[in-house]
């Protein structure tokens, strides 16, 4: 793809790598280095940088507007929508604002911020949602994220990649995909062992062995994730390789290290407390629309949350750069099934919530069953539109079946 603006190819680059896998990736190989070069801008610049620079924060609005119906309407349908709307910009934002500070921190902490930061989102509604008591939330919103990075996204990646190569078979990294594979599945046996201890009924301690195995598990799952990431990080040249050819060497941040850190503040708060309302209304727009919570938690929260990755995946995929696609979209669903939800658990313990890893046996089977679809899918290191299709359509599936699925702790 010829870029004529070099200003513009860096702009499409960074919405492009709104992943936590691939900047951290470049925060090892760079952070700190391009400090030097970084210029101070005024308020006015910064704010024409960061928000008047990107065509998605023309949803921004949508969020006081969300807080207007809130006071004058009792309609939670419309409320919630407009919740949605206004969260996507703010998900994105603070991606671009955790990327800018990660130039400033060193190779470790800059990696280690972006991998961090990179489902803030899902981490702030789930951690309100704990706050509210609302377990089940949290544990559809985190289950929701991984079936859509793995089937919504990957089929799109996919299905949009074998389309513009439509005459060749695209190839990614084999052993790459394999080991990611792998890691899904070992989240998927972190999640069915305290699901099989309940509904087989063979706890040494009714009511809370469960607990106790979903709680030591997440600290394991932690482990392992770390372990994942630093392997990423240290281990893998042919994807550092492939993502340093699209870096352009004379990059630097566009703001300096405390308006990056002001920014993301900013945004961390205003997603925060358009996050609090959300969540109130969750229950509201079930009811407004007729539509299971189940539903809501799973499909809908996800697609909105994980909105830039989705279009930075598909970007990917449409140039031919696929090991690039598969970070974000199975890298994604690594951190959020190793990462967030034994975070949220380990959370849920020091709030004295009894947040434990029985999905129910219902989702966590639409879990297993996705799994093992995608990683038939990828254990051949090649991809087309037809497998992309594919995908999309078991996403879609797995939407409908959620659609009629009446949650038994909501029912």
């Amino acid at each position: 793809m010829e870029f004529d603006d070099e200003a513009e190819h860096r702009r499409l680059f960074r919405v492009e790598t709104n992943s936590p896998q691939i900047k951290a990736v470049f925060s090892l190989e760079r952070g700190g280095s391009l400090s030097a070069k970084a210029t101070k801008n005024t308020v006015i610049q910064s704010f024409k940088i960061v928000i008047l620079s990107n065509k998605l924060n023309l949803l921004l609005p949508f969020g006081p507007l969300a807080i207007l119906v809130h006071y004058l309407t009792d309609n939670k349908g419309w409320f919630f929508l407009l919740s949605l709307l206004g969260i996507t910009p703010l998900a994105e934002r603070l991606g671009y604002a955790t990327e800018q500070l990660a130039c400033y921190t060193g190779p470790t902490v800059g990696g280690l911020l972006n991998a961090t930061f990179g489902n803030v989102t899902e981490l702030i509604i789930s951690i309100i949602a704990l706050k509210n008591g609302m377990i089940r939330v949290v544990q559809l919103t985190l289950l929701g994220s991984i079936l859509s990075n793995m089937l919504l996204v990957l089929g799109c990646s996919f299905f949009c990649g074998g389309i513009v190569f439509s005459r060749k078979q695209q190839v990614f990294d084999k052993g790459n995909a394999v080991l990611n594979s792998g890691m899904l599945l070992i989240a998927v046996m972190s999640l069915l062992f305290p699901t099989l201890l309940h509904y087989t009924h063979s706890e040494v301690h009714a009511a809370s062995s469960e607990l106790v195995l979903s709680r030591s598990t997440s600290c394991i799952m932690l482990v392992a994730y770390a372990a994942y990431l630093f392997f990423q990080l240290k281990s893998q040249p042919s994807f550092l390789t492939e993502s340093e050819e699209t870096w352009d060497d004379d990059e630097v941040p566009e703001i300096s290290k405390w308006e990056a850190i002001i920014w993301l503040l900013i945004f961390t708060a205003w997603v925060s407390l358009l996050s609090g309302y959300l969540v109130d209304a969750i229950e509201g727009a079930s009811v407004s629309w007729n539509v299971p919570i189940s539903f809501i938690s799973v499909i809908l929260l996800p697609i909105v949350g994980n909105a830039a990755e989705h279009a930075g995946a598909i970007m990917f995929a449409m140039k031919d750069k696929l090991d690039l696609s598969l970070g974000v979209a199975i890298g994604s669903s690594i951190q959020i099934s190793m990462f967030a939800v034994p975070f949220c658990v380990v959370i849920s313990w020091m709030m004295g919530e009894q947040m434990d890893l029985n999905f129910q046996l219902f989702e966590t089977a639409t879990l297993f069953i996705s799994v093992i679809v995608v990683a038939f899918f990828l254990q051949e290191g090649t991809s087309n539109y037809f497998k992309g299709l594919m995908l999309i359509l078991s996403y879609l599936i797995v939407a409908a079946s959620f659609f009629v699925h009446q949650d038994p702790d909501q029912g």
